[in-house]
């Protein structure tokens, strides 16, 4: 029989139809002082192991990962480090609200507040007694608006830039249906946008890759402010409405004095679920602290439901010839 290399235990759940698999037990350790140590220790030596964990047989494309630490911080509760089929996100909404209805469901944790330590930085959450839960983000901002991107097949293309907890190019004029009906088409018009993107070099600050297109339409309905479809590294789109994709949003909408802080926006993903998002203005002392972030830098608060799918056991033997998962990209 052939000898076991790996066993991880893990929880599955979905937010808003996006799954989150949470890792909490058999992962190697991670030597580091830091989340941030910790992430590059990832990289460096178990790269093999989020492709194990990610990509099938065990895994999919649309899958993200969610390796549970201990904190480094003692104000948190665990640490976390997300990740996907092309790599490490530093900060996931769906994720996060996947992970706290994770620990609930192994009766870690009850009703109430909860911190998590990411790789960008604290993140506050709220489990509720009706078994939903907000993330209170780490601090969004837009970049720049309105930018200019030439598109082979698509013609000029505008879009703002905004930081949400990964960078988001968020494009409201873009001719697509945003329907799950129509997702082939739309994931082809976000890989365009995104390789025209690199192609004029078009970052973030500092450089940042913007690896997440969004775009937008108005919503017919009622109770809902706007529908988006978000594609994420890796060419998977979200399914739910993205919690950092939501965030950008709000951090556009701030900016634009579209929408006044503590007013609730009612953001739809392509599928149909929703989250319920809002912001609060970083005050000057919070900004002092945070450094290096823009005046009308928002902390936003991003509402969702999530539910746990599967616990079981990843299994990794040595002579099997996908061991460490099937590379398409």
């Amino acid at each position: 029989m052939a000898s076991t290399l790996y066993n991880f235990e893990i929880i599955d759940s979905h937010t808003g139809g996006e799954p989150t698999r949470m890792v909490y037990d058999g992962f190697p350790a991670l030597v580091g002082d830091t989340i941030q140590d910790k992430l590059h220790y990832f990289k460096q030596h178990f790269d093999h192991l989020r492709q194990s964990i990610i990509l099938e047989p065990r895994g999919n494309d649309v899958l993200v990962g969610a390796l549970l630490l201990s904190a480094t911080d003692p104000k948190a509760t665990a640490g976390v480090i997300f990740f996907n089929n092309a790599g490490y996100l530093g900060m996931c909404g769906h994720g996060t609200i996947g992970v706290i209805i994770s620990l609930a469901y192994q009766q870690k944790i009850t009703a109430g507040e909860h911190w998590l330590e990411t790789p960008v930085g604290l993140v506050k959450t709220t489990l509720r007694d009706d078994g939903s839960c907000s993330v209170q983000n780490v601090p969004s901002y837009r970049y720049k608006k309105e930018v200019e991107v030439n598109v082979p097949e698509l013609g000029v293309i505008r879009g703002d830039i905004a930081w949400g907890g990964n960078w988001f190019f968020l494009v409201s004029e873009h001719g697509q249906d945003i329907a799950a009906n129509n997702v082939e088409a739309l994931t082809q018009v976000c890989i365009q946008i995104k390789q025209a993107l690199v192609a004029g070099n078009i970052t973030g600050k500092d450089g940042g890759e913007i690896d997440h297109i969004e775009l937008f339409a108005d919503s017919t309905e009622a109770n809902i402010d706007s529908k988006n479809f978000v594609l994420c590294p890796g060419a998977a789109y979200d399914r739910s409405p993205c919690g950092t994709g939501t965030s950008a949003k709000l951090a556009c909408l701030a900016a634009d004095n579209k929408l006044a802080p503590e007013h609730l926006w009612h953001q739809q993903g392509v599928v149909g679920s929703s989250f319920t998002g809002s912001y609060q203005y970083a005050t000057p002392s919070q900004l002092d602290q945070m450094g290096a972030y823009p005046d009308n830098t928002i902390i936003p608060t991003i509402c969702g439901h999530a539910y746990v799918c599967a616990e079981t056991r990843l299994i990794v033997q040595d002579n099997d010839p996908f061991k460490w998962g099937i590379a398409t990209l």
